[in-house]
């Protein structure tokens, strides 16, 4: 049995691997509380414009309206007295600074749910969600499924050959894999190096 939180705010992390379902949770979940006619607002970092600028948009198409912000304190600035829940997506790209606006939100009574990938390209904890991890009531990590051989997979195999941490792409750039099937190096070095 899981306790449901009363008369509190609290921090929710839906993470994982690429093409795990993060985000198409994330609506998931805003959409319930909207149901529950509760007023939300989900924000995403600017420089996540792959499918839309002013919506998250989950890799099968469902989208919702969103805030762009280039630093997660700006989020603080947005969220007034009336909103009940926050949504925040592709936290990885916000950094540490995601932790202190989160824990912020919650203790002043705000449904926080935080979306975002847990491990780098190389399998490496990914910051803030590592820390995030450590303050939520409520984690949820999603698991892909391996494109080579099909087990759950939960790490994100870059398939350039860029060595940036951060490389905001979608399947033309990465894939799911299995623990088995991932390797720290790019599939194909020869192709789209960064300088």
């Amino acid at each position: 049995m899981q306790l449901q939180p009363r008369d509190t705010g609290w921090i929710e992390v839906v993470c994982g691997s690429m093409f795990s379902g993060k985000t198409e949770e994330l609506i998931r979940r805003v959409r319930l509380a909207r149901i529950a006619r509760q007023k939300t607002v989900i924000f995403k970092p600017r420089v996540d414009d792959r499918y839309a600028e002013r919506q998250i948009v989950s890799h099968d198409d469902q989208r919702m309206d969103s805030i762009p912000v280039v630093h997660a304190e700006e989020i603080l600035e947005r969220v007034g007295d009336d909103i009940d829940v926050v949504g925040i997506d592709e936290a990885q790209f916000f950094g540490i600074d995601l932790v202190a606006v989160c824990e912020n939100l919650a203790n002043r009574g705000k449904r926080v749910i935080v979306a975002g990938l847990d491990q780098d390209y190389r399998g490496r904890p990914f910051e803030p969600i590592p820390s995030l991890l450590s303050v939520a009531e409520f984690v949820t990590k999603n698991l892909a499924v391996c494109v080579k051989c099909g087990n759950p997979a939960n790490r994100s195999q870059r398939i350039t050959g860029s060595t940036a941490r951060i490389v905001v792409g979608a399947a033309e750039a990465y894939e799911a894999r299995c623990r088995r099937c991932f390797n720290t190096e790019p599939d194909d070095p020869s192709e789209g190096i960064d300088d």
